[in-house]
C-alpha cells in the first residue's frame, strides 16, 4: 500500500491546520509564468528566508521576557516595595509558567499545526506584558509574568522545529541558529530600551513582536513535513514547493518525506514502550542532556542578572556594561549563524564549552581573590576588570554553541513519530533547570560569587565529555537520514 493510500483511508480521523493559508501558494506553484513583482519567491533561500523571519519574532519575544528583569529590578523594587525574595521570584516565574507552556507544546503543534501553536502563544504574552503593565502590587507582576512564560515555553519548542521543518539541508544549521540569534536580539532590545524608558513602558513595548507575529503568520506555509504527517498531502507538496522555488523539482525530497512518514504510519499512537528503542531513546536523551546542560551553565543567572553581578565587581555603570553585553552577544550568535553550516554542530559546542569553562574558572579566580585585598588597592580594582572579562568571554563562548546548537539538534535528530512528546519532554526539562538557575542564582551570588561560578566552571567541563561522546554530528544531512542512523 502506498503513502497516498494509507493517509487517504485514514482521512476521516485527519486533524485540520488551525492557520490555514489559503490557496495562494498553491495556485503559484501551478502557473506556467509569474509576474516580475513575485520573481524573488522563485529562490528557495528567499521563500525559506522569509518564513524565517516572521517567525523569529517569537525567539525576539523570548529574549524581551528574558532580559527584562536585569534593567527593571531596582525600579520595579523600589516602586511596589518589593523584597529581593520577592523580585527572585518575579524573575523566575517566566520559567515556572515555560514549563507548563512546555508539557503542552508538543501536542498543541502536533495538533494544530507549527502556526497554530505561534498564534496560541502569542496571546498569552500579550495579555502577561499589559498585566505587568498596570501592575499596581506584586499578584500582578507575578500573573503576568506566568502568562509571559506560558507563551515562550511554546515559542521555545515550536520555532526551532518549525524551521528544521521548512530549512534545506545545506542551510538547515544557520536557519536554525537565527532562532538564538533572535533571542539574543530581544535580550538586547531589552537592555537597551531599559535605558531610555520606564519599567511599565517597557512592558508596552514587549508586547511589539507578538502583535507583529500574529498577522505574519497568515502568510507563510505550514510545515510541510507536518503537514504530510497529517495526510494533507496536497497542501504537503505545495507548500514544498513554495519553500523550494516554484521551478524547483522537488521529486526526490517529496518521496524521502513519503517514505520516512510510510515506515511509521501503521500506528500512529506512540507508547512510552517504544522509548525502550534505541531509535527513540537515544536521541530523546542527547536531546534532553543538552538542553539541560545548557542550563547548567548557569548562562540565565548571568543574563537576568548580570547588573548585579558588575556592580559586584565594582563597575559603577552597570547598566551600560549590560547592554554591551548584550550587543556582543548579538555579534557572536551571528557569527555561530553563520558557522554551523561551515565548520558542523559538534566542534562548535565542544569549542563553546571548553571557553566557557575557561572563562568562568577565571571569574571564580577572580572573585575569590577579590575577598582577600583591599577594596582600596589597585590590585582589587584590576580583579573587578578581570571578572567582568570573563563574563563576556563566557557570553561570546555560549553564543558561539551552547546557545544556538542544542535547539537547533533537537528539532533535528527526534523522529517525527515521538516529536510532540518527546519535544515536550526535552523541553520541560530545559526550563525547569532554567528555573532552578534563575531562582538560585541571586541568592548564590549573594552566599558566595566565587563559588557560583565554581560550580558553573564544572558543568560546563562535563559538557565538554558529554559532546565528545554522545552528539552525532547533523552537518548535511536530511532530517530523513539523521532519524535513520539512530537505527
Amino acid at each position: 500500500m502506498s503513502f497516498r493510500d494509507e493517509v487517504e483511508d485514514g482521512r476521516g480521523d485527519l486533524r485540520k491546520p488551525f492557520l490555514h493559508t489559503g490557496s495562494w501558494y498553491r495556485m503559484g506553484s501551478r502557473q506556467s509564468s509569474m509576474t516580475a513583482s513575485a520573481q524573488a519567491i522563485r529562490d528557495s533561500s528567499i521563500s525559506v528566508l522569509a518564513c524565517v523571519l516572521i517567525v523569529a519574532l517569537g525567539p525576539i519575544q523570548f529574549g524581551f521576557t528574558c532580559g527584562y528583569s536585569s534593567p527593571t529590578q531596582s525600579a520595579i523594587t523600589q516602586d511596589l516595595k518589593l523584597t529581593v525574595s520577592q523580585f527572585s521570584l518575579f524573575g523566575s516565574l517566566s520559567n515556572v509558567g515555560a514549563m507548563v507552556g512546555a508539557i503542552a507544546s508538543g501536542q498543541i503543534a502536533e495538533y494544530i499545526g507549527r502556526k497554530g501553536s505561534l498564534m496560541i502563544a502569542a496571546i498569552p504574552n500579550i495579555i502577561g506584558w499589559l498585566s505587568i503593565s498596570f501592575a499596581r502590587d506584586s499578584s500582578f507582576l507575578y500573573m503576568g509574568r506566568l502568562l509571559e512564560g506560558f507563551g515562550v515555553g511554546i515559542i521555545s519548542y515550536t520555532v526551532p522545529v518549525y524551521i528544521a521543518e521548512i530549512a534545506p539541508q545545506n542551510l538547515r544549521g544557520s536557519l536554525g541558529s537565527v532562532n538564538q540569534l533572535s533571542v539574543t536580539i530581544g535580550i538586547m532590545l531589552a537592555y537597551l530600551l531599559g535605558l531610555f524608558v520606564s519599567w511599565r513602558v517597557l512592558a508596552v513595548l514587549g508586547i511589539l513582536p507578538c502583535l507583529i507575529l500574529i498577522p505574519g503568520l497568515f502568510f507563510i506555509p505550514e510545515s510541510p513535513r507536518w503537514l504530510a504527517k497529517m495526510g494533507m498531502t496536497e497542501d504537503f507538496e505545495a507548500s514544498l514547493q513554495v519553500l523550494r522555488g516554484f521551478d524547483t523539482d522537488i521529486t526526490v525530497e517529496v518521496n524521502e518525506i513519503k517514505r520516512s512518514l510510510a515506515s511509521t504510519s501503521r500506528r500512529t499512537a506512540i507508547r512510552f514502550a517504544d522509548f525502550k528503542m534505541r531509535r527513540y531513546w537515544l536521541p530523546l536523551m542527547i536531546g534532553i542532556g543538552l538542553l539541560v546542560l545548557q542550563q547548567l551553565s548557569g548562562i540565565n543567572g548571568v543574563i537576568f542578572y548580570s547588573n548585579n553581578i558588575f556592580e559586584s565587581a565594582g563597575i559603577s555603570s552597570s547598566n551600560a556594561a549590560t547592554v554591551g553585553v548584550g550587543t556582543i552577544q548579538v555579534i557572536a550568535t551571528a557569527v555561530a549563524t553563520w558557522l554551523v553550516d561551515r565548520t558542523g554542530r559538534r566542534i562548535l559546542l565542544i569549542v563553546s564549552s571548553a571557553g566557557m569553562s575557561l572563562s568562568l574558572l577565571v571569574v571564580a579566580v577572580a572573585f575569590f581573590l577579590k575577598g582577600l585585598v583591599s577594596a582600596d588597592s589597585t590590585l582589587h580594582g584590576i580583579l573587578g576588570i578581570l571578572s567582568v572579562v570573563g563574563v563576556v568571554c563566557m557570553i561570546i563562548s555560549f553564543s558561539l554553541g551552547m546557545g544556538p546548537i542544542p535547539w537547533l539538534i533537537m528539532s533535528e535528530i527526534l523522529p517525527i513519530k515521538i516529536k510532540g512528546l518527546a519535544g515536550s519532554v526535552a523541553t520541560l526539562f530545559n526550563w525547569s533547570f532554567s528555573w532552578a538557575i534563575t531562582m538560585t542564582a541571586p541568592l548564590l551570588l549573594a552566599w558566595s560569587s566565587g563559588g557560583t561560578f565554581t560550580l558553573y566552571t564544572v558543568m560546563c567541563v562535563f559538557t565538554v565529555a558529554f559532546v565528545a561522546i554522545w552528539v552525532p554530528e547533523t552537518k548535511g544531512k536530511t532530517l530523513e537520514e539523521i532519524q535513520f542512523s539512530f537505527r
